[in-house]
């Protein structure tokens, strides 16, 4: 089964866990382009989406979709987003997209979080892929040598800024045992807006696709 194949299994799972007229959170990423596909087959059900990236939004959009601002809204019922890795406590990397930021404000306000993925996302111990953390663009060199001084290497995304204006860097060679005591401590450094951890606020839900189905990760 082809990993396309894998992402539209997860993305059409996710649909199950929308609310009657709700307005719907929506992140970014390959797997979050399926569900949008899938939601635009069922937007009669919803009544608009907040959405986590300029592209999720266009996508939102094409699929007839009614995308609200987020000061529109007090919270969301349920947050459907994808990830880079997924540990056993349902702790995430994301942000290989580079729309960590809005992922989080986006999740914060959101009651259930549901990550859809791939069995390959998921890890027994997170930073095999780069960790992501956005920054201002003057604190590049100081975030890189506070990573070093952690073990990583930081390096610059190249031809890329957020949909912030800002710069990624992403993190290499780190293990991360304590994905909450590290997103505690980068998020606190001056000029991170924040850090591709989804350890404080984690996944509710992860829905795994596999070649036999879908498997239902809880905390």
């Amino acid at each position: 089964m082809n990993p396309d194949t894998l992402k539209q299994l997860a993305a059409r799972a996710a649909i199950e866990y929308l609310e009657e007229g709700c307005v719907v959170g929506v992140g970014s990423g390959s797997t979050v382009g399926h569900f949008i596909r899938e939601l635009g087959a069922v937007r009669n059900r919803i009544a608009g989406a907040v959405s986590s990236s300029e592209r999720s939004s266009e996508l939102l959009r094409e699929q007839g979709i009614t995308v609200l601002p987020i000061d529109a809204v007090q919270s969301l019922p349920v947050y459907v987003d994808g990830a880079d890795e997924v540990d056993p406590k349902l702790a995430l990397i994301k942000g290989g997209g580079g729309a960590l930021t809005r992922e989080k404000i986006v999740a914060e306000i959101s009651e259930r979080f549901v990550c859809i993925v791939d069995r390959s996302k998921l890890v027994p111990v997170l930073g095999h892929f780069a960790l992501p953390i956005e920054v201002i663009p003057m604190a590049c060199a100081q975030v890189t040598r506070a990573i070093a001084r952690l073990g990583g290497e930081a390096r610059l995304r190249e031809g890329f800024v957020s949909d912030n204006g800002n710069p990624i860097l992403d993190v290499h060679g780190l293990r991360i045992s304590d994905p909450l005591a590290m997103e505690t401590e980068i998020n606190q450094w001056p000029g991170v807006v924040t850090v591709g951890l989804f350890a404080r606020r984690r996944a509710d839900i992860v829905l795994v696709a596999d070649p036999q189905g879908i498997q239902t990760l809880q905390p």
